[in-house]
């Protein structure tokens, strides 16, 4: 069973599962560096402390792009949003609580989570929107009956 308040961009990445980016990433930087001391052993001389280098600059690179600029992206949207929240969103915090934002302030949001019942909360303590079953965001629009 999937909680609403689960979010898979922390496990998946584009369709595909971290854990496996991070092995094939791995794997391919080991072929990468066997033959490059392969190339190093062959070749000799002063160029060959400079091959044994490679493959650490390459597993550099597959990981800055496969894992740090995609968490680093994440963060930058994750403090955007905290930015742009107002009165009336519908949010949900860390720890799971569900809640509409009745009053905000620099740091500090006033959560209504039933009613008459609200809490006071840190910005950072916000995990997200609230999500529907089918994985959009709700509406924070009331429709006002007539």
């Amino acid at each position: 069973m999937v909680c609403a308040n689960q979010h898979t961009r922390d496990n998946y990445l584009g369709g595909y599962n971290m854990t496996r980016l991070v092995y094939l990433a791995t794997a391919g930087a080991a072929i990468i560096a066997s033959a490059t001391t392969a190339m190093a052993a062959e070749g000799g001389g002063p160029a060959g402390g400079f091959a044994s280098f490679i493959p650490l600059i390459l597993i550099f690179v597959v990981f800055y792009f496969l894992l740090i600029r995609p968490q680093q992206k994440t963060a930058k949207q994750h403090q955007a949003y905290l930015t742009e929240l107002k009165k009336g969103n519908k949010v949900i915090t860390k720890g799971g609580i569900y809640g509409e934002i009745m009053g905000l302030t620099d740091n500090v949001l006033t959560l209504e989570i039933a009613e008459n019942v609200r809490i006071k909360v840190t910005r950072d303590a916000i995990a997200g929107p609230q999500v529907k079953e089918d994985g959009k965001k709700e509406d924070t629009k009331k429709v006002k009956g007539g």
